[in-house]
This record gives C-alpha cells, structure tokens and sequence, in this order.
C-alpha cells in the first residue's frame, strides 16, 4: 500500500447471526457485546444488517439496533448496513434516523440499499398494501428521502414543509448508498454520496467503483470527493487452519440456503461433517465471492489487495462464526495486525454477554 496515503479505516457490519441452540435474543445480546469490543479497539463504524424471515440472521431492524448500540458505545459511528428502503416511507426513515442523529451527534450513519433482504414471499408480507406488488421506484424514494434530509424540495412541494420537522435537526445522519452493482455505483456517483460496495456478494467490484469515482458530482449537501468503502468477509484466528475451521459453519449455511433450506448456524464439527460429505467443487460455499480466511499476516496480506483493486478508504469486515468468542476473537485480531489505535474505555459499557451454550 501506498506509505503516503491516509491510514486505512476498518469497520464491521454486523448480521446478528443466530447460532443452532440458540436464540434469536442472544443474537442481539452478541451484537450489543460485539459493538462495544469494536467501540474499544478503535474501529471506525459499526453497522447492522437488515434480514427478514429466516433463522439464521437476528437483525430485521436496524433502525431499533442503532440506538442501543449507540448508547451502550462511546465514540464509534453506528449505523444501518443498511435500510433496505423499498420497504419504507422515505419520510418515516428520515424521521427516524433524524432522531437517532439528535440523541447522538455526529455519530449515526443511514446506509440504504435497494435489496429485500429476504424472499419475494417475506417482502410480500412485509407490504403494507398487498393488493399488488410495491413499484420498483427506488430512485424516487432515495431522491424524496434526501431532499428531507437536506431540505432541497422545490418550495412549492407539498412535502416541502416536512423537512423542517425532523425531530434531531440541526443534527442529521450521514447518508451512504450500499451496492453489489453498476447501478447502484451510477446513482452514488450522480448523487455525490458516500459508496459502500459489497464485495462479500460480488467478488468482481473494483471496475464498478472505478465506475463511481468517475461519474462522482459533488453536491452542497454531500462531501467534495468519492468516499469508497467494500464490505468485505474476513474471518481471521491465530492460526489459517483454525480460521478455516471456523469458516465451514458459514460455508455449510450459504451452501444450504443455495437449496432453499434455511438454518441457524451450524457448530463448526456438524459443518465439517457436511461439507466432507459434499461433492468437491473447490468452491467456498459462496460461489463467485470472495472469502478473506487466515491467520492475522494472511488477512492483512489479502485484504491489502483488496484494498488496492478498490481504492477503497476503508474496509467494512462481516463475517458470521457459531461461537460468538471466535468473532470476537477475529475481530481483535483484525486490529491488532493493522495497528489500529485504541479508544478510550466509555462509561457507558456494561458487562459482557453471557457465553453461547456449547
């Protein structure tokens, strides 16, 4: 990497995985406990997903997530990973994380997508009006959605006087449009806004941000540069065996839910089991997407060079792991070989979550 450019930013998104034998609720309890580790190692953001209608995933509402993490954290940015925003009113979402803005200043970020996040029969139930399917109109309500945040409707909008009523105001989130296709680089890059790229769903993104930078048109409301973060899956252990071991429980779930069957996370043994069981592809469970699994010099060493194809200014780590000690662990370790610096213990942070059975 380039010794003259800007220390690279590391962050997580978090998916709230559910391991087998376990809860949804302590799920959620791993979150809280994981965001404050992060909150402690220096990690710049920390996002929460959003996932409907299946037993591996916890996390349906970042919008709930977020204030809870930000209370129980100190300095990090927390945010969504994002909103998927076809399910919602643009207004709703912008009164909501206007608040979250006002309670915790300079800190909350609104990422939004435009995926379900989960099967066409879910998104269908999630549909207020279901007398049809809901339009695919995604750039009006991300227009609509920013023009509350930033008040630039034409005067003569009759939503127009709604902008000023968002409750966190003078304070407001910062926007991120998430991505895992040209498209969605094009109207990050016409819109000026900050670009998160999930490289952990389509390994093949570098020339799709390169796509962003060019098309970039910086606006009064949004920064004067392209910012590029990839969402990139790392699970790193202390040793490229363990971490591979660690892997199978991810790799069993993706290959399953490929077939329709949906499960919570499987403990790393019953994995392994099931992949040895498996015709051998070569493949990693996740096919055409890429996996950064390895002891802290190897993690460093891939996502390097992920980093570069990028020209990323910042990593956004996801991974899921049965035993939440082991996500822990990857995550302190992620830090450690990038040296990232600490931050200060908040008052704020309770007690750990209690351990996962088994």
């Amino acid at each position: 990497m380039d010794p003259e450019a800007p220390p690279l930013r590391l962050s997580v998104l978090d998916q709230s995985p559910v391991a087998e034998g376990s809860t949804g609720g302590q799920a959620l309890q791993n979150t809280i406990d994981l965001a404050r580790l992060a909150d402690g190692l220096g990690y710049h953001r920390y996002w929460v997903a959003e996932h409907h209608g299946g037993p591996m995933l916890a996390g349906p509402s970042p919008e709930a997530l977020v204030g809870p993490i930000a209370a129980a954290t100190s300095g990090i940015r927390v945010g969504s990973g994002g909103v998927m925003l076809p399910h919602y009113s643009p207004f709703k979402v912008a009164e909501t994380f206007s608040l979250l803005a006002g309670l915790f200043p300079g800190r909350i970020d609104l990422a939004l997508g435009r995926a379900a996040g989960t099967d066409p029969l879910t998104t269908f139930a999630l549909q207020r009006d279901r007398r049809q399917a809901a339009p695919d109109d995604f750039p009006q309500q991300l227009a609509e959605l920013l023009a509350y945040l930033h008040r630039s409707f034409p005067a003569d909008h009759p939503f127009a006087r709604l902008a000023d009523t968002l409750p966190g105001r003078p304070e407001l989130p910062s926007p991120w449009l998430l991505g895992s296709s040209q498209q969605s680089a094009l109207w990050a890059g016409e819109l000026g806004l900050p670009y998160a790229f999930a490289d952990f769903i389509n390994a093949d993104g570098a020339a799709i941000a390169a796509v962003y930078r060019e098309r970039f048109q910086a606006h009064g409301h949004t920064g004067v540069a392209p910012q590029t973060a990839v969402g990139v899956w790392v699970i790193c252990a202390d040793t490229d065996e363990e971490a591979r071991r660690l892997a199978s429980s991810g790799r069993m779930a993706f290959t399953l839910l490929r077939r329709g069957s949906l499960i919570a996370v499987p403990p790393p043994e019953k994995a392994l089991r099931f992949l040895a069981a498996e015709p051998s592809d070569g493949s990693s469970g996740r096919p055409g997407r890429r996996v950064v699994v390895g002891s802290p010099e190897n993690v460093r060493e891939q996502l390097e060079g992920v980093v570069e194809s990028y020209r990323a200014d910042e990593v956004i780590a996801v991974n899921i792991t049965y035993e939440h000690e082991a996500r822990r662990r990857s995550y302190e370790l992620l830090a450690e070989v990038f040296e990232l610096p600490p931050r200060a213990p908040s008052e704020t942070r309770g007690e750990r979550a209690p351990e996962l059975p088994g």
